[in-house]
């Protein structure tokens, strides 16, 4: 499955071929807008602290008892939307009551929470064997047309980038098209940290199916950090 170029990675919205699972809807409660559950993230109380207070907290899975807020917008608008008060209010409204404690660094957490969801997958993904880690193997893998996605680092030489995209562009019969791999939002050093290799630079993946399950996390994190990345997969 390929994606239409120029189109950037994320859920169905977005272009990336991901299709929900449960093909159901979420209304961001910042913008009113409705997307895609995939598309947002969603935000969770946690169980009340010593002191009764309950905070709202990032849920970078979805997948946290009770009741949720969704929020389809960027690190930056969030920040302005607790400036202005407008999320405490839409929160308020979103789980009917106003005893919540909104974190200061509520838009660090989330980054943090998306950035670790990505690195979990992508070790999920390793560990399943359909990882291909290393410039060598990616490009022996690419020319053969056997690469469905692939990731450069986000401090990656544009050389190293320029020669794997090519190798995958003629894999798949694409050259002179301009496709090209996704640059992360995740430097070297945390991909090596998540993924216990060393030099983690450029990755890819071998199998569509893999290629949807990381493209749901990265996606999200792509939006909150308002990257606009290209992406195709195969």
């Amino acid at each position: 499955m390929r994606n239409p170029r120029n189109d950037t990675l994320g859920s169905p919205k977005t272009g990336s071929g991901v299709i929900p699972a449960s093909g159901s809807e979420r209304r961001c409660v910042l913008t009113g807008e409705t997307s895609a559950r995939d598309d947002l993230v969603r935000l969770a109380v946690s169980p009340d602290g010593p002191d009764g207070t309950a905070y709202v907290l990032p849920d970078a899975l979805a997948k946290a008892p009770g009741r949720g807020a969704w929020i389809g917008v960027s690190k930056a608008e969030l920040a302005d939307a607790m400036a202005s008060g407008r999320l405490k209010a839409a929160l308020a409204r979103a789980f009917k009551t106003g005893g919540l404690s909104i974190p200061e660094d509520l838009p660090a957490r989330t980054e943090t929470a998306l950035k670790k969801a990505v690195l979990d997958r992508l070790g999920l993904e390793m560990r399943s064997g359909r990882l291909i880690l290393g410039s060598d193997r990616i490009a022996n893998e690419a020319r053969m047309g056997a690469v469905a996605a692939l990731y450069h680092a986000a401090d990656a030489k544009e050389d190293g980038c320029r020669k794997l995209d090519q190798a995958w562009r003629v894999g798949l019969d694409e050259e002179g098209s301009g496709l090209a791999g996704v640059r992360l939002p995740l430097d070297r050093e945390a991909l090596s940290v998540a993924l216990g290799r060393e030099n983690v630079v450029h990755l890819a993946l071998a199998d569509a199916k893999s290629a949807q399950r990381v493209a749901i996390p990265l996606g999200r994190l792509q939006t909150f950090l308002g990257a606009t990345e290209t992406v195709a997969e195969t």
